[in-house]
């Protein structure tokens, strides 16, 4: 008999769409405005559209030459509308695999109402970054990455702890394992790998290397940075999980 009470026995096997609903929701909500905007609306009604919901550094240039649509109100939601807007179907479709390869564990580790609020945040701190670098740029900016960066900054916070998916022996449970602490992240050599590699390809990105969607059009890499920062270091205001005592890590 196996004691399903043991948090490190061998998992069950679990369905291959196993996707949660909320990020099942986004996946949906983001493909439907693509074909929205690629099959139905004209010319001037996608520019309106960009408009009112892409984030345009520009907006918040009081000396403008000319203002772009929403007044006070897109300046507050385009910090995050502009993440379920994209280029062509090969950006939407990248960042769709991604975000359900790292949504769907922090999904179900979160919950709906602070996975949403997390998507969001990263959103936004991802578009002050590229504020911040790109001030006066009338050029919108459109696209997940920030959020789908967050989120992947968020996996790597619980996927290498003792039990979880990425650990040597992974738990019943694993996306509900207790997390590292920040410090612990950054003492672990697989976590520095994954930021390592994830930081030095989107420094190619900033030196020019394009991605697939997105060849006639600059990265937004400062914005995936804004996003995978924020993801890696506001995940425990985030996480329901309870942090570890000082005995269970030692003994672990």
């Amino acid at each position: 008999m196996l004691d399903v009470t043991d948090p490190l026995r061998a998992p069950p096997r679990q369905p291959v769409f196993n996707i949660p609903g909320i990020v099942a929701t986004l996946a949906v909500a983001m493909l439907a405005i693509q074909f929205v905007r690629e099959y139905i609306l004209d010319d001037s009604a996608n520019i309106e559209v960009l408009g009112l919901f892409a984030f345009v550094p520009g907006r918040y240039d009081p000396t403008a030459p000319f203002h772009l649509p929403g007044g006070i109100g897109a300046e507050i939601w385009t910090f995050v509308t502009y993440a379920f807007l994209h280029a062509n179907w090969v950006h939407v479709g990248v960042n769709m695999i991604w975000m359900l390869a790292f949504a769907t564990p922090v999904a179900r580790r979160f919950g709906t109402a602070r996975f949403l609020a997390f998507f969001c945040v990263t959103a936004a701190v991802g578009a002050a970054a590229h504020l911040v670098t790109h001030a006066d740029a009338m050029v919108p900016m459109i696209g997940a990455s920030a959020s789908v960066s967050g989120l992947m900054a968020a996996a790597v916070r619980f996927a290498f702890a003792p039990g979880a998916s990425l650990s040597a022996r992974r738990g019943i449970h694993a996306d509900q394992m207790p997390a590292q602490s920040l410090g612990e992240a950054f003492r672990d050599v697989r976590v520095l790998a994954f930021v390592g590699v994830w930081v030095g390809v989107n420094l190619l990105f900033g030196l020019g290397v394009s991605m697939p969607g997105a060849e006639d059009a600059d990265v937004a890499w400062q914005a995936h940075m804004g996003g995978f920062f924020a993801g890696l270091l506001l995940f425990s205001l985030f996480d329901p999980v309870p942090r570890r005592l000082r005995h269970e890590k030692a003994a672990g």
